[in-house]
């Protein structure tokens, strides 16, 4: 595969699904053929994976989260994601397999070492090849989004969003060169700035 995979990681609020689309949009202006995604809704198998959490009276276990998540990437990876990648895109993906491991792992309690192994399987290997990381107090992140209709993830107990945090910089201190750090407190203008210089320095080395 000729293409490359940066995904978007980061806590409730932390502005990486708007920091995302800015890239996108950049990227296009200077020449490169991008796509972006989103996880697990980036396919109708993963819209309807999306709905089950939301239905009423319905509270899946935390392996059962992981299994339904797993099952919403596989069906990603293999519409949409591979087949960019064969085609020499750049693909943009809001979340991907990290999420699992800080919201799932840390958050939840399941085996980290575990979701790692699940998906290798359930991306067939299509791993990242940049993660852009973007650290928030929850407590921020929360505040930032106290306006808006919240999922059932955004609902969940300050504690929980303390350990998805702490899942993510312990996943960034275990691959320091693939998971980039970018502080998402800053202004928009000043974190699309920091964006843009890590990708560009990237794929100058891609």
């Amino acid at each position: 595969m000729s293409g490359v995979l940066i995904t978007f990681e980061g806590v409730e609020g932390s502005g990486k699904t708007t920091q995302m689309r800015r890239l996108g949009r950049w990227l296009r202006a200077k020449g490169r053929r991008v796509e972006w995604t989103r996880e697990p809704d980036g396919t109708r198998l993963g819209v309807a994976v999306r709905r089950l959490f939301e239905h009423p009276g319905v509270r899946p276990e935390p392996l059962v989260e992981v299994f339904l998540f797993m099952a919403a990437r596989h069906q990603h990876v293999a519409e949409k994601v591979r087949p960019w990648l064969e085609r020499g895109r750049v693909v943009l993906c809001d979340r991907y397999a990290d999420a699992t491991v800080a919201y799932q792992g840390y958050g939840r309690g399941v085996d980290p070492n575990l979701i790692r192994e699940l998906n290798v399987r359930a991306t067939g290997g299509v791993l990242p090849d940049l993660t852009l990381l973007f650290d928030l107090d929850p407590v921020e992140g929360l505040r930032r989004i106290r306006g808006r209709r919240r999922d059932r993830f955004e609902r969940e107990a300050l504690a929980f969003h303390r350990r998805v945090r702490r899942g993510y910089l312990e996943i960034r201190r275990a691959e320091p060169k693939r998971v980039r750090l970018v502080r998402a407190a800053a202004p928009p203008d000043v974190v699309a700035a920091e964006v843009r210089a890590i990708v560009e320095e990237f794929l100058r080395g891609a």
